[in-house]
């Protein structure tokens, strides 16, 4: 056997298979917890204004102690084949979900935050079996959905330096200890980063990336800003719009720890921080359906990872990792839907000099997997059906 065999060999020998079970003290502890909530006091008929709508938390924390089956989320979890592994001294949870076709394109996928692996499932079946949903065989992928590491299943015990540069290392040494020499990767957000970041890597194997964002912004030139489109302008604003009220941002990449007290203290408050991100600050509420939002939810609490995720922040925008020279030429697809962050073409092309593909949506929000799972899927499939021969 040569060398490189043996190598892989050792590799999977070191990945072990991996169950959801959330033992029932904790999820007695959780619905304590949120019997006994001391709520804010907001003023009347603030809505959204402030932060996200003491009513609507209300509602939604009502029914995670009431209402919600973390049982059946759990038991559709473990539907899938789930395992860990060690990389780089930092455990990886994935699920790995092999096609019945044997000629299925590998494809990594990767989530956001404040996302989990559940953020896939609605879209694991039309891409891995697209024979039982009416969709053609040839456009099967295997599926690879790892927890980012200090994010859910991965847990929470990460050293320091984990930002988007050495997640995206991780996972080219993940794909090649599963044995894949050819593979995309997908992401939306924080997994969008990581994707367009193994582009610039390159590492072997890799066909091509595509992204809901490609996050390009103007440079300071003014010549850039010269013959700005009217749409392109709209773009603008929305991205100005956002800075107005991401405040969770400038928190998470300058005091993540600090944060990480009352998330990790109060179920409220996981659920608040949470469910303002999932809401579009309040611009799509219950665009994504709320037993998702609480499977998502449940996850960050169940796995007491609110100080390690947000963490990520702090360290890309700390850098003790620099991340691979730009511009990216990896083959890439974007798709842009219509609830979320809205890539302007002419900066995102500046930054990836292969957009072979770009698709636009009237709906989906940030989390389109959720929300717009067969249009996501139907994208992965055209832009990757270019790459696959």
């Amino acid at each position: 056997m040569k060398q490189d065999q043996l190598n892989r060999s050792a590799a999977q020998a070191d990945i072990r298979p991996f169950r959801v079970e959330i033992p029932q003290a904790d999820l007695d502890d959780l619905a304590y917890r949120l019997s006994r909530t001391r709520w804010p006091n907001a003023l009347n008929g603030a809505g959204w204004k402030y932060g996200v709508s003491l009513d609507y938390v209300k509602g939604l924390a009502n029914y995670w102690q009431n209402g919600f089956d973390w049982r059946k989320q759990e038991a559709r979890l473990n539907a899938y084949p789930q395992f860990t592994t060690e990389i780089q001294g930092a455990n990886v949870h994935f699920l790995h979900v092999r096609s019945p076709e044997p000629d299925a394109l590998p494809l990594l996928l990767t989530h956001a935050w404040p996302s989990s692996i559940a953020e896939f499932l609605n879209v694991i079946g039309p891409l891995s079996d697209p024979r039982s949903h009416g969709g053609d065989p040839a456009d099967a992928f295997h599926l690879v959905i790892p927890s980012v590491p200090g994010f859910g299943f991965s847990g929470s015990t990460l050293d320091s330096g984990w930002n988007i540069a050495r997640i995206a290392k991780a996972w080219a040494e993940l794909m090649r200890r599963l044995g894949y020499d050819r593979y995309g990767v997908h992401g939306s957000d924080c997994g969008a980063l990581v994707s367009r970041e193994m582009g610039l890597q390159q590492p072997e194997g890799l066909i091509g990336l595509h992204v809901l964002q490609l996050f390009s912004f103007p440079s300071g030139d003014p010549a850039e800003m010269a013959d700005l489109t009217e749409e392109d302008g709209r773009r603008l604003q929305f991205l100005a719009n956002f800075h107005e009220r991401a405040g969770f941002n400038a928190i998470q990449s300058t005091r993540p720890q600090t944060l990480s007290y009352g998330l990790t203290d109060s179920p409220a408050g996981q659920l608040s921080w949470i469910a303002e991100m999932f809401n579009g600050f309040g611009d799509h509420v219950d665009a994504i359906d709320r037993d998702a939002l609480l499977t998502n939810t449940s996850i960050y609490w169940l796995t007491n990872t609110a100080e390690s995720s947000t963490r990520l922040y702090y360290e890309n925008a700390h850098d003790t990792e620099a991340s691979a020279a730009g511009p990216n030429g990896m083959p890439t697809g974007i798709a842009v839907f219509g609830d979320d962050f809205k890539s302007i073409r002419r900066f995102a092309e500046r930054d990836n000099t292969n957009i072979v593909h770009w698709s636009e949506f009237e709906r989906g929000t940030h989390f389109a997997a959720y929300d717009q799972p067969e249009a996501l899927a139907g994208d992965l499939r055209t832009f990757f059906g270019r790459l696959r021969r």
